[in-house]
């Protein structure tokens, strides 16, 4: 029966990419996967089927020669039919998916031995509104894994070590026969690394780390926001077989301020005033982060006014200038009066024209109640 043809095969066109033959091919490979499917030929011709496909065209020189010439281009090439040696990195395709890295090789065996990263760590830290805005030097403490200091990160009891696991002989992988090809499966034993320990650390218990309460001084710049996270490198977990460690991320979280609200590098506050100091003006003390200062208010100021402050809003993070302060202006109605105050209104109110016609819309009034018809 002729083949079909391997694009066909892993439903991908002819200008497709690397990581989309590699994407295809895992799919495939999951649904047909023998373990899967036990006893069921059909699935198994389709995995061979997809194999094959995926080891032609994840190689290069292969897949041109077979876009050029077809299967016959590939006969005398060793690229057609099933070939498992084209399958050494198929740890890489399939992962963990079925409890083994390595399927046709010792490839897992190596990548497991190799050292690996540490993990990142996270801790929150809430910080006052005005250790944001100026910053600030402080010491935290959290918990994390260290190298063993008694076994130096190896698990082993000081004078002894690993000696080779004898389930797999040192190779880290247990080989089975399955269907038509064997399949090689981490060793239970050693768990792939191909030793095993037999006196442990009576510190770590073999696990080459322990944990431990971690002090470290930080510095938080001036203008930091809530949710800003400072990341510290390799103050994370060590890495497994010495690998480097994480890193350490801190994020914040800012208190709210009674009086000033944040809208990134500027502050707002509301300013109450009372109807003389605003029909006449006046010199107000208005709060500040460094402190009271004194602007002086013009005459006729209304409710929803707005003074703006420059330079004494938050520092930008990356340290060229600051925001502004921004106050807004509320005039307070007084709703209680004394009869002295109560007399000096009713004299105002005799010496005040009284100019009670309803305002005029201005345009962008007149022009949304037009539309809104």
């Amino acid at each position: 029966m002729a083949r079909r043809d391997y694009y066909e095969v892993l439903g991908v066109s002819r200008d497709a990419g690397e990581q989309e033959i590699k994407s295809a091919y895992r799919k495939m490979a999951l649904k047909y996967h023998p373990d899967r499917n036990p006893n069921n030929k059909e699935a198994e011709e389709k995995f061979k089927e997809a194999a094959e496909a995926y080891s032609v065209l994840s190689d290069p020189q292969k897949r041109a020669t077979y876009d050029q010439f077809g299967h016959d281009g590939l006969a005398g090439a060793g690229g057609a039919g099933f070939n498992p040696e084209a399958f050494t990195d198929f740890a890489d395709i399939f992962g963990d998916f079925f409890g083994f890295g390595d399927l046709f090789g010792s490839g897992g065996t190596r990548r497991r031995s190799q050292a690996q990263r540490g993990a990142d760590l996270r801790y929150d830290l809430e910080i006052s509104f005005e250790d944001a805005v100026f910053g600030l030097h402080t010491e935290i403490k959290f918990p994390k894994l260290e190298t063993c200091s008694r076994c130096n990160g190896r698990g082993a009891e000081p004078g002894s070590g690993p000696t080779t696991c004898g389930t797999c002989g040192g190779r880290g992988q247990v080989r089975y026969q399955q269907g038509f090809f064997s399949i090689s499966r981490t060793c239970p034993a050693c768990h792939g690394s191909g030793q095993v320990i037999t006196r442990p650390c009576t510190r770590c218990h073999g696990e080459g780390r322990t944990r431990t309460e971690r002090k470290l001084k930080i510095n938080i710049p001036p203008g930091v926001d809530n949710g800003t996270r400072l990341r510290l490198a390799g103050e994370g977990e060590p890495g497994v077989n010495n690998g480097p460690p994480g890193d350490l991320y801190v994020v914040l979280k800012v208190k709210e301020h009674p009086i000033f609200e944040r809208e990134d590098a500027d502050l707002h506050c509301t300013i109450p005033v009372n109807v003389a100091q605003a029909a006449l003006g006046a010199e107000i003390k208005i709060p500040t982060l460094e402190g009271e200062e004194t602007i002086k208010l013009p005459p006729g100021v209304q409710t929803g006014g707005v003074f703006r402050l420059r330079g004494k809003g938050v520092p930008h993070v990356n340290g060229h200038g600051r925001g502004d302060l921004v106050l807004h202006i509320n005039v307070v109605i007084p709703t209680k009066l004394t009869r002295e105050q109560k007399k000096l209104f009713e004299q105002l109110l005799d010496l005040l024209p009284a100019e009670n016609q309803p305002a005029e819309k201005g345009i962008f009034e007149r022009v949304k109640d037009y539309f809104a018809q």
